[in-house]
């Protein structure tokens, strides 16, 4: 089990940053940038989200939109390259010069069905990116609920402690006014008190 409580070094943040900015470009997801760095670091795939979210993420907004742009960009380009038909057909120059006429010749049902399934798959790749995001945001909404829950644990300890500290100075004070009482006491009976000197020479003290 991984379990780590040191902070983390600013080499980490780089190292997260890096790998989740290298899954955004290939079209990868967050979890898997996570589980991976968690593995590097020999921490779990929820701390290096929360890291992620609460605090890496927003040193990284331009990087972020660059990787995207760029993971937006090679689909294209690859969709392009696949289907080199569709490309023909829906560029612009292309839809002017037989706006006259139907297309419907030009594109085959096998590429029709290609493409759809192309977009398809980018339709369930940003659901997963969404359902991602969502356990994303309730884990830290209930690492926020248990930070706040030790923080009142924190603060009802130092009331009790506070309680306690004044009881304890209480008590102090009690004892030395009994022990100063119990001091006078006992000098005032040897000062009352009357003595004898017995036969061995020892002094004896006499009854009231």
């Amino acid at each position: 089990m991984k379990v780590r409580q040191d902070a983390w070094s600013h080499e980490d943040d780089v190292l997260l940053a890096e790998t989740v900015l290298k899954h955004i470009r290939d079209g990868s997801t967050q979890l898997r940038a996570f589980d991976e760095v968690g593995d590097e670091l020999n921490r779990t795939s929820a701390a290096c989200g929360f890291r992620w979210n609460a605090v890496v993420r927003n040193r990284y907004m331009n990087q972020i939109a660059e990787a995207k742009k760029e993971r937006k960009d090679r689909k294209r380009a690859t969709s392009f390259s696949y289907y080199p038909q569709m490309r023909t057909i829906w560029s612009p120059q292309t839809m002017v010069e037989h706006s006259s006429r139907s297309i419907d010749h030009e594109m085959s049902l096998e590429t029709v069905i290609t493409y759809l399934q192309s977009l398809t798959q980018s339709n369930l790749q940003s659901t997963s990116l969404q359902r991602e995001n969502e356990l994303l945001a309730k884990e830290n909404q209930k690492l926020q609920s248990r930070t706040l829950e030790l923080e009142r644990e924190l603060k009802k300890i130092k009331q009790d402690n506070s309680i306690i500290e004044e009881d304890y100075q209480s008590l102090i004070q009690i004892m030395n006014r009994a022990r100063r009482m119990a001091i006078l006491e006992d000098e005032e009976s040897l000062s009352n008190a009357a003595f004898k000197m017995d036969k061995n020479g020892n002094l004896e003290k006499l009854a009231k």
